[in-house]
C-alpha cells in the first residue's frame, strides 16, 4: 500500500492546482489560472519523471515486462504533454474558450489515466515491489 498511497496523493495534490487554475480562468484572471497551471504541469510532469525514471524501470526489471501497463501509461503520459502544451497556450492568449475546451479533454484523460493506475498498476506494484516499497518512496520523494 506504501507506493499506492504515496502515489495517489501526488494524483490529488495536481487534482487540487488545476481546480485553481479553473476557477482562476472562469473568472477571468489569466494571471492567475496561469500561477495555478504552472504549478499543475511541475507538479505533473515532476511525477510522470517519478513514474517513468524509477517506479516503471522497477516494475518492469521484476515482472519481467516492459509491455502491459507501464507501455500504455508512458504512451499517455505523451498525450498528456500534449495538452499541457496547448492549455499553456491557451492561457497565454487568454482565450476562455480554448481554455476549457482543452481542459476538458485533459480531465478525461487524467481521471481514466490515473484510475488505471490507481486501481490496477499501483495495485501490482504494491504486490511485486513491496519488499522495495519503502526505498522506492524515499527515492520518488527525493527525485
Amino acid at each position: 500500500m506504501e507506493i499506492s498511497n504515496y502515489m495517489r496523493e501526488e494524483h490529488r495534490s495536481c487534482d487540487e492546482a488545476f481546480a485553481k487554475a479553473e476557477q482562476a480562468a472562469s473568472s477571468g484572471d489569466f494571471k492567475e489560472a496561469f500561477k495555478h497551471f504552472e504549478e499543475f504541469m511541475i507538479d505533473t510532469l515532476k511525477h510522470f519523471s517519478k513514474e517513468e525514471e524509477i517506479l516503471f524501470p522497477t516494475f518492469e526489471e521484476v515482472s519481467g515486462s516492459t509491455e502491459g501497463p507501464t507501455q500504455v501509461m508512458r504512451y499517455e503520459h505523451g498525450q498528456v504533454r500534449e495538452l499541457l502544451e496547448q492549455l499553456k497556450n491557451a492561457i497565454d492568449s487568454e482565450d476562455k474558450e480554448r481554455f476549457f475546451s482543452v481542459a476538458d479533454t485533459l480531465m478525461i484523460l487524467l481521471q481514466q489515466h490515473n484510475m488505471k493506475e490507481e486501481q490496477m498498476l499501483y495495485a501490482m506494484c504494491d504486490r511485486l515491489l513491496a519488499p522495495q516499497a519503502r526505498e522506492l518512496v524515499e527515492k520518488m520523494k527525493e527525485h
